[in-house]
């Protein structure tokens, strides 16, 4: 009767699927520090593994889906708070011009005082110099 090795093809099995495990759990750690935006294509792709593999991983399938999540929220706070600083910048902006305008009326207000007061400074003199 030939010997039953089908437990060494077993353990080969398996350490080859923790290898190939941890070689995409490590490409996922990869792209995520990278800010690259994780997909299951791309994720196969880089780790050089089948999509139908990681669809029959669901350790992986949940991470890249909180990644995927997590990137969805960070893009949405992001877009509102940009719109947020444009929407301040245009008011701050709008008020500079309000108070320029204002700075300029009373810039003029005050040459036009001047002006009269070198005048009559000119005619108190004039009359200081006529007596």
């Amino acid at each position: 009767m030939p010997a039953d090795h089908t437990h060494h093809l077993a353990e080969h099995a398996r350490q080859r699927h923790d290898q190939t495990l941890r070689r995409a759990q490590q490409t996922l750690t990869e792209l995520t520090d990278a800010g690259e935006h994780v997909t299951v294509a791309r994720l196969a792709n880089q780790a050089g593994v089948s999509r139908s593999w990681i669809y029959t991983q669901p350790a992986l399938l949940d991470r890249i889906q909180q990644l995927q999540q997590h990137r969805s929220s960070a893009d949405f706070v992001r877009n509102t708070v940009t719109q947020a600083t444009d929407d301040s910048l245009r008011q701050r902006l709008a008020l500079a011009h309000e108070r320029i305008n204002q700075l300029r009326t009373e810039n003029q207000q005050l040459r036009d005082a001047l002006a009269h007061a070198h005048g009559q400074l000119r005619t108190a003199r004039l009359n200081t110099d006529d007596h």
